[in-house]
């Protein structure tokens, strides 16, 4: 099977084999079979943050289908659900929304699995999925054995975890402790651009529905859900994460540059070469020790020159012509020519701001 029929950037070559297996049960023993046997093996859930080489993968892809929500027992206004992996993510943020449960409504929208989301630790418009995490099933590769991770053991982190940055293995169901509130109202609003769309103040708390409903616009707006009808929805959604810098170092940058304080101690972004994609082997570069701001990736794409719709000449990749954050296939693209126009807005970020942008999907295989 071509794996670009399996992707939102419908980009990828063959898989030698693809198992969707049918239940949890299943997805377990299949996946044990397919590590006894030595072959090569890739997790690939919604397909929605990873770019896949032209020449394919050359081992077995296992797709994780399983679906359902379980509401678990419990008193009070928390109220704790297991959901399996498979589940989109979308139609968990929907079920918490219709059942008046809080925690999730401005992560409305955003495409792929409920198991790949503690992967990435999602986040969007004030929220983020470890605020809610509780823990996962984990399908352990060094072990074989299926066992409860707490999100504490997690190392959720700006759009990583333990699990994206090397523990190999299967999630196959979260756990998350959402608020039943009273009147079926949200969670404060986080995010001034949500804020004003709702016409309130950040703070405010609005109708779960409002909040779901501003999100999806707001998106939509940006070529951010998925939709058959709209060509800037081909895409693996942001391809770059928002830098992450000393503050001391975002005082070198235009006073207009946006950028926002960062509570955690979180590292500085790791500085990639221009002419690979792959984690291993990056040299990291640490700003100096001070105070941590968060910079505009799609701020910083736009002031070095590059436009929305911007393509390199006689290529296919193009940015999105809603939002700079987003590479798009416009027909027939490549995964080449993905990687080469993700490499173009990185060496004019580089030369403009002295920042190498991170590439938030997943690459896999292998990137001349």
């Amino acid at each position: 099977m071509e794996l670009r029929e399996l992707t939102t950037l419908r980009v990828g070559g063959p898989a030698d084999e693809v198992i969707a297996p049918a239940d949890e049960a299943a997805l377990v023993a299949v996946t044990l079979e397919v590590w006894a046997s030595g072959d090569d093996w890739l997790v690939l859930g919604g397909g929605s943050n990873v770019v896949v080489s032209d020449e394919g993968f050359a081992g077995t892809v296992i797709r994780v289908v399983t679906r359902g929500i379980e509401i678990l027992p419990g008193d009070g206004d928390a109220v704790r659900l297991r959901v399996q992996a498979g589940e989109p993510w979308d139609a968990l943020v929907r079920f918490a929304v219709e059942n008046g449960l809080a925690g999730l409504e401005a992560l409305s929208g955003i495409p792929g699995s409920s198991g790949a989301a503690p992967i990435q630790n999602i986040g969007a418009y004030g929220q983020e999925i470890a605020s809610h995490l509780v823990a996962v099933d984990f399908l352990d590769y060094g072990t074989g054995e299926l066992g409860r991770v707490e999100a504490s053991a997690l190392d959720l982190e700006y759009r990583g975890s333990a699990i994206k940055s090397g523990r190999r293995g299967v999630v196959v169901a979260i756990e998350l402790e959402l608020v039943r509130t009273p009147g079926g109202v949200s969670e404060p609003i986080g995010y001034p651009q949500l804020a004003v769309a709702l016409g309130r103040s950040v703070g405010d708390r609005v109708p779960l529905a409002d909040v779901r409903g501003a999100v999806l616009a707001l998106r939509a707006s940006k070529g951010m859900v998925l939709d058959a009808a709209d060509p800037d929805s081909v895409s693996a959604g942001s391809f770059f994460t928002n830098p992450i810098v000393s503050e001391r170092f975002a005082g070198t940058l235009p006073l207009d540059a946006p950028r926002w304080p960062v509570s955690a101690d979180i590292s500085a972004p790791m500085v990639r070469p221009l002419d690979s994609f792959d984690p291993s082997d990056v040299p990291v570069i640490r700003t100096p020790a001070d105070r941590r701001v968060k910079l505009s990736a799609a701020w910083l794409i736009e002031q070095a020159g590059i436009t929305r719709g911007f393509r390199l000449p006689g290529s296919r990749a193009a940015v999105s012509g809603k939002h700079t954050l987003a590479i798009v296939n416009t027909g027939a693209t490549t995964a080449t020519e993905i990687a080469e126009l993700a490499r173009y807005i990185q060496a004019r970020v580089l030369s403009t701001f002295g920042v190498i942008l991170r590439p938030e999907p997943v690459f896999v295989g292998a990137f001349e």
